[in-house]
């Protein structure tokens, strides 16, 4: 966005900050190629950032609820809060006409911190398709993807929802509107809610899991409780099931973020990839019971991790 002429604040900390601040931001491009952005504001403080058109919330949806309480500092009257969150988001049942209006997400949003600091009507729903990794501070490797769908909750066509679509087009990536942006975040995260637990127990890569037979049947078993969750929910899913799963084959041996987590020893994203899904399942009244297998597992390492302040890596033994 930058590149493309737009002016871009962006507010980090630490190694990160320091990096962009000196060196610029780094992406390497799958092909290996390296582009490097200097023309880019990097501060540490929301109030020095002050206000935008456009807040991109590009966080771990582990942090959103420390995050969003800040946001005042950069609103304007018609800024547009844009969450790039892997997951069942917060808002979900925001602005949504169905029996679960404005119910809230407990799981990713406990107590409703997250929902009384965000107005509804400032956010457009955004699916976030690029898989990367960081690879030192300021340096982020570019995996495959480059699609940014977006769509209002309520479904409605908007001039804003226009703009931002453009603003990623113009940037070199692609997007479109949506009018059921909820139907693609299950689409999305069928892929997540399976794919991330598992290979962060297994420490395999996406073909890995799709080309062992007992783990492709597991992911598959997972995929189909969370298709009947959504569907209870009013969602639809523009792809089979198996294609879902060929997909993710294709990308090859790409750690999942869940696993660069347990990897680096970094809290893992469960609560809105996995724990939201058993939530709704326990709503809707649908039996999820591999999901709820292995969202016991990954709970277990999650919390064993945090205890014991650890980091968890296969180790070359001969």
């Amino acid at each position: 966005m930058a590149q493309a002429g737009n002016d871009v604040t962006v507010i980090d900390v630490g190694a990160h900050l320091e990096a962009i601040r000196s060196d610029g931001l780094t992406v390497i491009a799958p092909d290996g190629g390296e582009e490097t952005v200097r023309r880019l504001r990097a501060v540490d403080s929301y109030q020095e950032a002050g206000p935008q058109a456009l807040v991109v919330l590009a966080v771990k949806t582990n942090v959103v609820s420390r995050v969003a309480p800040k946001l005042g500092s950069l609103l304007a009257d018609d800024t547009i809060i844009l969450p790039l969150q892997n997951g069942i988001p917060w808002w979900y049942f925001q602005r949504f006409d169905c029996p679960y209006e404005n119910r809230p997400v407990e799981s990713v949003d406990p107590g409703g911190n997250i929902a009384a600091s965000v107005d509804p009507k400032r956010i457009l729903g955004c699916v976030v398709y690029p898989a990367g990794e960081i690879i030192r501070p300021g340096v982020i490797r570019h995996v495959e993807g480059n699609r940014f769908p977006v769509g209002e909750l309520d479904g409605e066509k908007t001039g804003r929802a226009e703009r931002v679509a453009a603003l990623f087009n113009d940037s070199g990536f692609k997007s479109f509107l949506l009018d059921d942006i909820r139907s693609e975040i299950w689409l999305k995260l069928w892929g997540n809610l399976s794919f991330n637990p598992i290979s962060a127990l297994t420490h395999a890569t996406l073909v890995d899991i799709c080309q062992f037979p007992l783990t492709r049947q597991l992911a598959a078993d997972m995929m189909r409780e969370a298709q009947e969750v959504a569907e209870h929910l009013g969602a639809t899913f523009r792809l089979p099931l198996e294609k879902r799963i060929e997909g993710a084959e294709k990308v090859g041996k790409h750690k999942t973020s869940m696993l660069q987590d347990v990897e680096s020893g970094r809290p893992l994203e469960i609560d809105a990839i996995i724990s939201a899904v058993v939530e709704f399942g326990r709503l809707t009244g649908i039996d999820t019971p591999a999901i709820d297998a292995v969202h016991a597992l990954i709970g277990l390492l999650d919390r064993t991790m945090r205890e014991d302040h650890g980091a968890v890596q296969l180790r070359r033994v001969a």
